[in-house]
């Protein structure tokens, strides 16, 4: 083979290996810019949600649908203040957010309480401005912990909508009425700022406790939708998923 022979097979090995890895790049590049200002993929690790949420589902965030912040997309540089770009959370979303005291947290739960809002529970009921959220009794929820079926109250409670939209129905558990938080002073949100809570009443830590107020720009996105589901299986457990995969909960929206 002639010294110009090698050199072109050398040029198009490089060339080659130059093409592989800008296809790589590239390929980084999309799925980062789409992670970034489109959807992101979060799993649920806790049962603060329930039954919204189980523990072992995966679902899609939308981080378009309240804009972004510097917690979002700048990675906590403080880039610009506030967020831009999208519209502000409504009451009754369930929406990712980083924990204020520690940013590096992410929690998933529901917006209860709005700007200016007061918010309060006394009873078990909540209370929204005066007002009291209702709620009505449906089928028990079944849940096993520590190897005992325990049987929550489920209800279907109805917020008010934000400026005057229609009223929000969702499932909210309750062991009973008479729980640490089921009694709590009344809250008023500071501007910017909104008030959380977790569909499973008495098992989740929210603005009733040390989470406290959540700033706007703390906000990730809205939960949209699940694309995953495992009981009592991490991901990468493959061999079981065939026996706990709930197909029923896979590629289902979140209300």
């Amino acid at each position: 083979m002639s010294q110009h022979q090698k050199s072109i097979d050398m040029s198009k090995k490089k060339g080659g290996w130059v093409e592989t890895i800008l296809t790589v790049v590239y390929a980084i590049a999309i799925a980062f810019g789409i992670r970034t200002v489109a959807f992101e993929p979060f799993n649920i690790p806790s049962g603060s949600m329930i039954p919204t949420l189980l523990v072992g589902d995966y679902l899609f965030v939308s981080k378009f649908s309240y804009g972004y912040s510097a917690q979002t997309i700048a990675f906590g540089l403080p880039l610009f203040d506030g967020r831009i770009l999208g519209s502000p959370p409504a009451r009754g979303d369930v929406a990712v957010f980083r924990l204020p005291k520690d940013t590096s947290v992410d929690y998933v739960k529901r917006v209860i309480g709005l700007p200016g809002d007061r918010v309060k529970v006394t009873g078990g009921r909540l209370y929204i401005n005066g007002q009291m959220a209702e709620r009505r009794e449906v089928e028990p929820f079944v849940m096993t912990q520590y190897g005992q079926r325990i049987l929550y109250h489920q209800y279907i409670e109805t917020l008010p909508g934000t400026d005057g939209g229609a009223p929000v129905d969702h499932r909210i558990l309750e062991i009973d009425d008479n729980q640490r938080y089921d009694d709590t002073p009344e809250y008023e949100v500071p501007p910017s700022h909104y008030f959380m809570m977790g569909d499973n009443r008495d098992n989740s830590l929210d603005s009733r406790a040390d989470v406290g107020y959540v700033p706007v720009e703390n906000f990730v996105g809205r939960a949209e939708f699940l694309w995953f589901s495992l009981d009592d299986a991490s991901f990468w457990q493959v061999w079981k998923w065939p026996f706990a995969l709930r197909f029923s909960r896979m590629f289902t929206g979140i209300h």
